[in-house]
């Protein structure tokens, strides 16, 4: 196992360290692994958390700031936080408008959000909505969920209910806009290696030299089947075609089309696949009203990617466009 870490025990809390050297715009409790805007609670504004285990960086941490989450919350590698974690992050970011928990459909990330949003109402009357996302297609259950896993669409989630936030909207509104996201979007990925978890020292599954896995959880849970290598053309074939075929999308709808990397996969061929999605979509009459490119979702070291695309209406289009800044989304400030 070759990795930039001291032991694999001290790997998420050292990283959450090295993060708040690194960005100083960010506040660090390192006692309960949360991550904050260092503004947060930001006065008159709904407030925003997610989190989810370590190893899909920049997810969640990384989109913490300005237009985004007021907290995300750090599990070990692959391993949902735990409630007192979520508590004591949507109690600190609560400022009387609520707070909105954006939650991926992994049953430990499910169960423990709930629990917390129950203790938050019971010790502070905090109002909290969640907001499960499930938006891939590849499997119906996984070894991780009950019904499909969230994956890609959560950080488009995190960005618009992030800028409907910050535009000052109601609680229920800003949960409103982070359904329709999730309703609207769909979500493929594939892996042409696997990832090792530092604390297990071993690769999470196994690909011979000439295979692929088709519809791969970001765990590396595996997907639809495992397959021959092929080129990126027709690898584009096999994510689109469930992915327009769900929804289903249709020829005049706008998108936003997303193509995510899973942490060893170069932009170079992360900007190659996304010419072979526009290929597709324009085939289909589909039109990319606007784009996502690069590693936001990752899976540790895997090779691979994935494809995300959202359906959006005219009000989409502006929040997607609205100031954000964070350590890994920053454009109009």
């Amino acid at each position: 196992m070759k990795k930039l870490i001291n032991e694999p025990a001290g790997v998420v809390t050292e990283a959450l360290a090295g993060m708040g050297a690194a960005h100083p715009e960010l506040r660090i409790d390192l006692e309960n692994r949360i991550v904050y805007r260092a503004d947060a609670p930001v006065t008159g504004k709904v407030g925003l958390i997610s989190g989810g285990g370590s190893g899909h960086e920049p997810m969640h941490s990384g989109f913490v700031g300005l237009g985004m989450l007021d907290a995300a919350c750090a599990g070990e590698v692959f391993t949902s936080p735990v409630p007192d974690q979520m508590l004591e992050a949507t109690k600190s970011v609560d400022s009387g408008a609520g707070v909105l928990h954006i939650v991926k459909n992994y049953t430990g990330d499910v169960m423990n959000f709930e629990m917390a949003a129950e203790l938050a109402a019971a010790e502070t009357g905090t109002e909290v909505i969640q907001v499960v996302t499930n938006d891939d297609v590849a499997v119906k259950d996984s070894l991780y969920t009950a019904g499909r896993r969230g994956v890609g669409v959560t950080v488009l989630v995190e960005k618009l209910a992030g800028a409907a936030a910050e535009q000052g909207r109601p609680l229920k509104e800003v949960a409103d806009v982070a359904q329709l996201v999730n309703d609207n979007g769909r979500s493929m990925g594939i892996a042409l290696t696997p990832c090792t978890v530092p604390a297990a020292g071993k690769p999470t599954f196994t690909l011979a030299e000439d295979e692929m896995e088709v519809g791969v959880g970001i765990h590396g849970e595996p997907g639809r089947a495992t397959v021959k290598l092929a080129p990126a053309s027709e690898i584009a074939e096999m994510l689109m075609e469930p992915i327009l075929s769900d929804l289903p999308y249709k020829a005049g709808d706008n998108v936003i089309a997303f193509i995510n990397g899973m942490g060893g996969t170069p932009l170079l061929e992360l900007y190659l696949m996304f010419g072979e999605v526009a290929r597709i979509l324009k085939g289909h009459g589909i039109e990319i009203a606007r784009s996502l490119t690069g590693s936001y979702m990752t899976s540790l070291e895997m090779a691979g990617c994935s494809v995300t695309l959202l359906k959006a209406n005219d009000d989409i289009m502006t929040l997607w466009d609205a100031p954000v800044n964070t350590p890994a989304l920053r454009w109009g400030v």
